[in-house]
């Protein structure tokens, strides 16, 4: 199943600086994680906020649960999911039944 998730940063301006840089490079290895296993297939940066629009590939809204929980950023995103399903007037690379 895709899902098209929206992820928005929130962190209080009162954290330590280090442990904001820790958990940065925390989180970058976590996604870097998930893309290379092929679950997280698409990473967008929205312009003019701290923000990103992903999608996923996994099994279930579980394995995408546990996926966007373990992020180490989780206690400080909003996050919106959004399932996808193929369009039948889709021209891409692929059949829309081929997609899901």
């Amino acid at each position: 199943m895709e899902y098209l998730v929206r992820m928005r940063v929130d962190l209080p301006s009162d954290l330590d600086p280090d442990f904001v840089a820790t958990l940065l490079e925390q989180e970058r290895e976590y996604s870097h994680h998930w893309q290379r296993t092929g679950k997280w297939t698409g990473l967008w940066r929205i312009v003019g906020e701290w923000a990103n629009y992903s999608v996923f590939d996994v099994e279930d809204n579980d394995e995408l649960h546990q996926i966007l929980s373990g992020l180490p950023l989780f206690p400080y995103l909003e996050i919106s999911v959004t399932p996808l399903a193929a369009h039948p007037s889709w021209l891409g690379d692929s059949e829309p039944e081929a997609r899901g």
